[in-house]
């Protein structure tokens, strides 16, 4: 019995000795064991040192790399949302409205977004009235000019004062529509003259001053009536005048010094205070002009009788 006993007290001691080398291979702390009863351990001076764990260190560049990608993805997640409500919202407009109304609109908005002398200017071969009312505004046409008449003399706005007055711009090296247009309202003074007892003062301005010098203009009016009033200047002077009645011309099928003039052909009627009552286009025969012209200048005498 006391064999046994003395047995199973080793085994047991040989067992607790194994049991701080076991717990040295899982701890990870950086901490000394001894066997029992070793005078290492006594003197404090460790034999078996674990190797501490080094933490993984993470470089600062690479922190920047990701916040650089997250940008570069936010900014495009931004652009495919704008990209998206745009054909979004396109999408609404043409299920909603025909295809055509909304091209029309589109195109309508790029022509009015376009300023130039071209689409200041009366469109060719319209008619317009222009009456200014409290609730409406009529376009302002006309304004100061400074140019000379075929004998030399400057003409400005001031010396039309007190006169109806039938402008037109034109040139003398029109092939067609200028003759035209110039015989019209030769013949319309003539009947306003000999049979509505209308005195209206017809005056030509050229949109060619380079060819057209105050005597090779004279004896071209001279041609349809003598009464016509020819003015021409400087280009500069010219344009100028042009520009405040609204009136578009350019050069085309330019060989050297023959060209022709492309312009807007309308004729304006001016009371005697020099503001435009009406704008006559080609449309207009030379009896139209009369008509329209005589009840511009009864309207006007009503309207003085009144007052």
């Amino acid at each position: 019995m006391a064999l046994l006993s003395r047995r199973i007290a080793l085994s047991f001691q040989r067992n607790s000795q194994s049991i701080p080398r076991i717990f040295r291979r899982f701890d990870g702390t950086k901490r000394y064991f001894t066997d029992m009863g070793s005078s290492a351990g006594k003197q404090g001076k460790p034999p078996y040192p674990l190797p501490e764990q080094s933490a993984t260190i993470v470089p600062w560049r690479f922190f920047l790399i990701v916040l650089y990608c997250d940008c570069y993805i936010c900014f495009g997640l931004f652009l495919f949302l704008i990209m998206f409500l745009r054909f979004y919202f396109l999408f609404i407009l043409v299920l909603f409205l025909q295809p055509g109304s909304v091209i029309a609109g589109i195109s309508g908005l790029l022509i009015f977004l376009r300023f130039n002398d071209e689409n200041r200017a009366i469109p060719k071969g319209k008619g317009e009235k222009f009456e200014r009312t409290k609730l409406f505004q009529a376009p302002v046409i006309g304004g100061p000019f400074n140019l000379i008449d075929t004998e030399g003399n400057v003409i400005t706005e001031k010396s039309l004062l007190g006169n109806w007055v039938l402008l037109y711009f034109g040139y003398t090296s029109s092939p067609d529509i200028g003759p035209a247009e110039v015989q019209k309202m030769a013949n319309a003074i003539h009947t306003l003259e000999f049979t509505q007892q209308l005195k209206v003062l017809p005056v030509f301005v050229t949109i060619d001053p380079q060819r057209d010098n105050p005597s090779h203009l004279k004896a071209y009016l001279r041609e349809f009536d003598s009464r016509i009033i020819g003015l021409t200047g400087p280009a500069a002077s010219v344009r100028q005048m042009a520009q405040e009645y609204r009136v578009f011309f350019k050069k085309a099928d330019e060989e050297g010094d023959d060209y022709l003039v492309e312009s807007s052909h309308n004729m304006y009627l001016l009371n005697p205070n020099m503001v435009v009552t009406r704008s006559l286009g080609v449309e207009y025969s030379a009896n139209d002009l009369v008509s329209e012209i005589t009840k511009e200048m009864m309207k006007t005498r009503t309207k003085i009788s009144q007052s």
